[in-house]
């Protein structure tokens, strides 16, 4: 049950949201950065169902998700339709949509176009994915190495480092590492203050993004947290129909030093970075739901 809550608790308010507020925030990077290939890490957020490939409760390949995506049908996507990395690569000319690494039927062209790596219920922290046995960053990174020897067999060499190099590199994780982990349960909150989790976390998320470096990405985009004192679940959890502001303030306070490390990553020769504020859609959303067309 936790590990499903963990999986679908980023996701709620975001299904309509995404789909046109993320593509919106990307019509800029694309003239600067013109990438064709898109590679993504993380959790519910952006996985498209590779976690219909593991031994998880973590899964989303049935009805009602799905019921807007194309034919209408469930993929493992915790949504009624695309994920915002799909409208993401739409908007870059570069597909329309992001298929799972663990999808048994990749095609070449598919691989050229790019791949999501990301696993529901997972966290920048290790124990977050474990809590519901799903991928963690380390695996994700070792599948981003498997994509590389795969798509190195259809292009060569030489276009595989070139477009890994070329290509969007989107993070997208921490709510389930906060909500499941740290709040609901005492696995972290017993060893590390808020403050302090917020760091440790940062410190595993830089180290990730710079092992992504290692393997040939230039080009990232980082995706902070949402409002998540305000999420129905975590309001249904704590049992008030006020946002809990304890949520919030983490998130706020860890999207600051969100960033501050976007920011140090652009002090790294040839890298180009930049943060996407979902805590600001978000809340904008919620306030002026006509102008999202709600």
């Amino acid at each position: 049950m936790m590990a499903r809550l963990g999986a679908i608790v980023t996701m709620l308010p975001l299904v309509a949201l995404q789909m046109s507020a993320w593509a919106a925030e990307l019509q800029p990077p694309r003239r600067r950065w013109n990438a064709t290939c898109i590679l993504v890490f993380g959790d519910s957020t952006v996985d498209p169902g590779n976690n219909n490939r593991l031994a998880t409760d973590s899964k989303a390949n049935f009805p009602p998700y799905g019921r807007n995506f194309f034919n209408g049908r469930p993929t493992g996507r915790f949504c009624n339709g695309r994920l915002a990395t799909d409208f993401i690569a739409e908007a870059f000319g570069i597909s329309k949509s992001v298929p799972a690494f663990l999808a048994p039927d990749l095609s070449p062209e598919q691989l050229q176009h790019g791949v999501s790596f990301a696993s529901a219920s997972s966290g920048y922290d290790e124990f977050t994915a474990s809590i519901a046995n799903v991928l963690p960053f380390s695996k994700q990174l070792e599948y981003l190495m498997h994509y590389k020897i795969h798509l190195r067999t259809k292009v060569g060499p030489a276009k595989t480092e070139q477009t890994v190099k070329n290509a969007l590199l989107v993070v997208s994780a921490g709510s389930n590492d906060f909500i499941q982990n740290y709040f609901l349960f005492s696995n972290r909150s017993g060893q590390f203050t808020v403050p302090e989790y917020e760091d440790f976390l940062i410190t595993l998320m830089f180290k990730n993004i710079k092992e992504m470096h290692k393997l040939g990405g230039t080009r990232f985009l980082v995706v902070g947290l949402p409002p998540m004192g305000c999420l129905p679940l975590v309001k249904t959890i704590v049992n008030t129909k006020k946002c809990v502001s304890s949520y919030n303030d983490a998130a706020i306070s860890f999207n600051s030093k969100v960033v501050a490390q976007v920011h140090a990553l652009k002090e790294i020769p040839g890298v180009r970075a930049t943060y996407l504020d979902i805590y600001r859609i978000i809340s904008d959303a919620t306030e002026n739901p006509k102008k999202y067309g709600k």
